[in-house]
């Protein structure tokens, strides 16, 4: 995704050392690793142990060095001191998700078929979707709904959770999707409705069990730590949570002489891509580059 505003803003050189916050499939690493040579590093991690193993036989053959983890990059600080490494050139996170974990069932993220209510990315978490829904307070879940999915009827669907779930606990994802769905009108139901009307409280669910802007915070903290002077970090965000964070602090960044933002406004995919990939559609790519020392 947007595979050619990266490497244009990478300008990649050799001896360069590239940092693949959320490898996924690792079709960015291997793009990054395909203009490399045996003087550069692609450093790739990945939550999802599936991933990171796939992304490891798919960078098998590179000519650079590679190092694929099992990692969440909110752990980027120690994981670049167990790697010797005082920092890095070159650094992405694409914060979407793989199709494999999107079009899963046994997954959780999906409200197309019937699975297990999970969403974890890393099946090592304490916590899944099916814990928040039948354990949290109902204020505490309509506040979570509302303020992870932005969805306005939060009240209403929380109270709906708490009333079904007093008779059996709601353990798969279309029951949840049927329920949410109850507590919209008419017209914001079926084919007629612009989104599904439980995306907002899927997309809330999901980044509580994954923790996901705790992780993205922690990452754009550590950010002029980790990239060395002159190097670049790019950020491919989906939804308006994690946009505005990384917009606000790549300004900070910019406005404390930090880095220079390379985009004022977000790059976005083209016609052409959307037609191949509607998933790109949301993307929105920003970047800075660190000053130099």
């Amino acid at each position: 995704m947007l595979y050619q505003p990266i490497l244009d803003l990478f300008e990649i050189k050799p001896g360069m050392v590239y940092l693949d916050c959320t490898a996924g499939r690792g079709g960015h690493a291997e793009m990054v690793a395909q203009q490399m040579d045996e003087t550069g590093h692609v450093i790739a991690l990945d939550a999802d142990p599936t991933n990171a193993d796939f992304t490891r036989n798919r960078l098998a053959d590179a000519k650079c060095k590679v190092d694929v983890l099992h990692r969440n990059f909110a752990q980027i600080p120690s994981i670049l001191e167990e790697l010797e490494l005082d920092g890095v050139d070159l650094l992405l996170a694409d914060l979407g998700f793989a199709s494999n974990q999107m079009d899963d069932p046994q997954r959780g993220m999906t409200f197309q078929a019937d699975g297990p209510l999970d969403m974890r990315l890393n099946p090592d978490l304490p916590t899944t979707a099916a814990d928040i829904v039948n354990r949290t307070p109902e204020n505490e879940l309509a506040d979570l709904i509302f303020q992870l999915g932005e969805e306005r009827l939060s009240r209403r669907i929380a109270k709906k959770i708490v009333q079904i779930r007093s008779q059996e606990p709601i353990k798969n994802t279309l029951a949840l999707a049927d329920l949410v769905s109850s507590c919209f009108p008419p017209h914001q139901r079926g084919k007629r409705a612009r989104i599904h009307p439980a995306t907002r409280t899927f997309m809330a669910l999901r980044i509580a069990v994954n923790e996901e802007l705790l992780a993205l915070d922690r990452l754009l903290d550590a950010l002029p730590r980790i990239i060395k002077p002159g190097g670049v970090a790019a950020i491919i965000s989906f939804h308006s949570l994690e946009d505005r964070r990384v917009k606000q602090k790549f300004l900070q960044f910019d406005q404390n002489d930090c880095a220079k933002r390379l985009t004022r406004k977000p790059i976005v995919a083209d016609d052409a891509e959307i037609r191949q990939n509607s998933r790109s559609r949301s993307a929105k790519l920003r970047a800075v580059r660190f000053t130099s020392a």
